[in-house]
């Protein structure tokens, strides 16, 4: 039981960083669609997703690799979620150049 509590902060701190890459995907692609330099977007936002969820994950385990899988298992327990509410979610205005769609 002491061992659990030990990990929770690391689940904990999963959950977060899998808000932050998951969500911030999300708002990537709404943003993206609408841009006049998607690849930007994309690219930018990859480097930055990146960059913090592995700091996070370096900083959350230590050198502790059952923290290192409790962390990631967060993370991956937040990907199905948001992906619901992503589909649930209107976009403000339609895509660019949805209207030429045949």
């Amino acid at each position: 039981m002491h061992e659990m509590m030990n990990l929770l902060p690391a689940f904990l701190g999963g959950l977060g960083l899998g808000m932050v890459f998951f969500g911030g995907l999300w708002l990537t692609v709404q943003k993206g669609l609408r841009s006049h330099h998607p690849a930007l977007w994309f690219f930018t936002s990859f480097l930055l997703r990146t960059s913090i969820t592995l700091i996070g994950l370096y900083a959350l385990a230590g050198d502790n690799w059952q923290r290192l899988l409790v962390c990631l298992l967060g993370c991956l327990v937040v990907r199905p979620i948001v992906t619901r509410l992503g589909r649930t979610w209107k976009p403000e205005s339609p895509a660019r150049g949805a209207d030429h769609a045949a």
